[in-house]
Order: structure tokens, then C-alpha cells, then sequence
């Protein structure tokens, strides 16, 4: 007799909703002022530092601007074949701020190069007073955004975008002290690598948390094979095999098995219990379990199979 149970739809998924948009759209008009004032300070000072670290928030932007737009696909509900939604749009947001990140990267290293080869006179007390602004300002969008959901991929690229740049802004604020107090202009290139070196690990990060969920990996914090090890533990349950888990978006952690129970037990109710446990004890809500009974045949060689293993001992 088969006992199959589709998945549970009566769980609320707790993704971003709008209270995440209001600091997004905060941190996005403190950045948006400050990028015309640090570009126009860069330009006047002939500084690279300045203008990579304004690149960067101009990325900053971008990566602000695409999270907001993938909060608000991600909130529209199940339509045609769209049956998750577009939940996935976060992911996707991730993916470019990521990749962002490396070719603006790339590309500030190429020119930092070029003004460590010809240094440029640079005026180290623009760098310092602009560097001190701009930690104020990044400063007031990381508490914008420590008010969102962090656990939200989207949310944690617009963070790291921010985290970056706060590191940079004390990097050039260093190079405007040695270039004011030693008048070592090649300081300001070197700054502008850094910044790079930053943005690359960023993006990195980035791109390893995205592509994870992409290929539909387990979540980093659930092990397959410690739930299997659990779910086969219950006294009820004889076999568990194509144990699946995955992340559909970050927050939303998924699974599914095929679990074969003794002949006279209730599928229903076990598949309840179940689903309880994976919920309290690994916080799994979305869960998709056939439970059947196990055919006496199977039930004859685990009895044949553990009787061989009590004997061999």
C-alpha cells in the first residue's frame, strides 16, 4: 500500500518583506549625496584612492538598487509557472553585485599600476577630510541596514558592499596621513589596491554563498547526513533514501525523502511527526515526504542482513 504525501503548503516562509525596502531606500540616498560630493573632491585633488573608493560606492548603488527591485519580485505571490514565485530574484541580485565587484576590481588595479608607474601630485588633506565624511556616512547606512534581514542573501550582499567600502574609506584615510605628513604620493595608488583587494574578496564571498544555492547544494548549516541519521533513528521509520536538501532562496531551506515505515504503522500520522521534528530540531519547514510501507521482502534481508552482523561479532 502507498502512502503519498505532497508537500506542505500551509507554512509562511519569512522572507524580506517591506520593513527590509525602508532601510534599503535610506542607505541608498546617504550614499547617492555623498558619491557627487567624493567625486568632485577626487577630481580637484588628483586622487585615485577617492575616485576608486567612489566607483566602489557607486557599485554600492547598483547593488542597493538591484535589492530593492529583487525585494519586491521576491514578494509577488505563485502565478502560472511560477509556482515559488520569483524568489529567486535575490539570487540573482547576489550574482551581480558579486561579479560587480571582481571587473570594478579589475579594473582599479589597472589603473592603480599606471599611477604607481607616474605618480600624480595628490593633496593628502582632501583624501583626509573626504575619508572622515565618508566613514560618518557609511557608518550611518551599516546602522540603516543592520535593521533589515540579515539572514537575506540580498541583504547580505548590500551589507558587504557597505562593510567593503567602510574598510576602504579607512585605507585612504591613511593614505591622505602618510601623503600629508611624508608627502609619499605613491601611498594613494597603493590605497586604491587595497580597496581592490577588498572588493575581491567580497565578491568572492559573494559569489560562493550564490552559486550554492544555484546548484541547489544543502544549506551550510544543515549536514544531509546527520538528518538522514536522525529521521532513519525514529523508532517507527525502516529506511529513509533520496534524502534531498537544498535552498530554494537564502531563509528558505527545503527537503525531501521517500521513508518506508513497518507494514502496520500509520504513514499519516508518522509523516506528521516527522515533519514536526525536522521543523524544532533542524528549523526545516518546507518539507516534501512519501512515507510508505515497507514491502515484506525488504523487511525478510534487513532481518537476514542485521542477524549476519550480530553473528560476525
Amino acid at each position: 500500500m502507498v502512502h503519498d504525501h505532497g508537500p506542505k503548503g500551509t507554512h509562511p516562509h519569512n522572507l524580506p518583506a517591506d520593513t527590509d525596502q525602508r532601510p534599503l531606500v535610506a542607505a541608498l540616498g546617504l550614499i547617492g549625496v555623498f558619491i557627487v560630493v567624493e567625486v568632485v573632491v577626487a577630481i580637484l585633488a588628483h586622487s585615485l584612492a577617492l575616485l576608486s573608493d567612489a566607483a566602489h560606492m557607486l557599485t554600492d548603488v547598483a547593488a542597493l538598487g538591484v535589492s530593492l527591485v529583487a525585494l519586491r519580485l521576491a514578494q509577488r505571490p505563485p502565478k502560472g509557472g511560477l509556482t515559488f514565485g520569483l524568489k529567486r530574484a535575490e539570487v540573482l541580485a547576489a550574482l551581480i553585485s558579486g561579479a560587480t565587484l571582481l571587473v570594478l576590481a579589475a579594473v582599479l588595479v589597472f589603473e592603480a599600476v599606471i599611477r604607481f608607474a607616474t605618480p600624480l601630485t595628490v593633496q593628502g588633506g582632501a583624501l583626509i577630510a573626504i575619508a572622515l565624511a565618508g566613514i560618518v556616512v557609511n557608518l550611518a547606512v551599516t546602522r540603516q541596514l543592520s535593521h533589515a534581514d540579515r539572514r537575506s542573501l540580498n541583504i547580505e550582499a548590500s551589507f558587504r558592499h557597505i562593510l567593503t567600502d567602510l574598510y576602504a574609506l579607512i585605507g585612504t584615510l591613511v593614505a591622505g596621513i602618510v601623503i600629508v605628513t611624508t608627502g609619499f604620493d605613491r601611498a594613494d595608488a597603493i590605497a586604491s589596491v587595497v580597496v581592490a583587494g577588498l572588493m575581491v574578496y567580497a565578491g568572492v564571498r559573494l559569489l560562493g554563498k550564490a552559486g550554492r544555492v544555484l546548484l541547489e547544494a544543502s544549506p551550510a548549516d544543515l549536514n544531509p547526513e546527520e538528518i538522514g541519521g536522525a529521521l532513519a533513528a525514529h523508532p517507527h521509520v525502516v529506511n529513509v533514501h533520496d534524502l534531498h536538501v537544498w535552498e530554494l532562496t537564502s531563509g528558505f531551506p527545503s527537503l525531501s525523502a521517500h521513508v518506508l515505515v513497518h507494514p502496520n504503522d500509520d504513514c499519516h500520522a508518522i509523516r506528521l511527526d516527522l515533519e514536526r521534528f525536522l521543523e524544532e530540531q533542524f528549523h526545516v519547514e518546507h518539507t516534501t515526504l512519501q512515507v510508505d510501507h515497507a514491502p515484506a521482502e525488504y523487511l525478510r534481508v534487513e532481518r537476514l542482513a542485521s542477524g549476519r552482523g550480530r553473528s560476525a561479532h
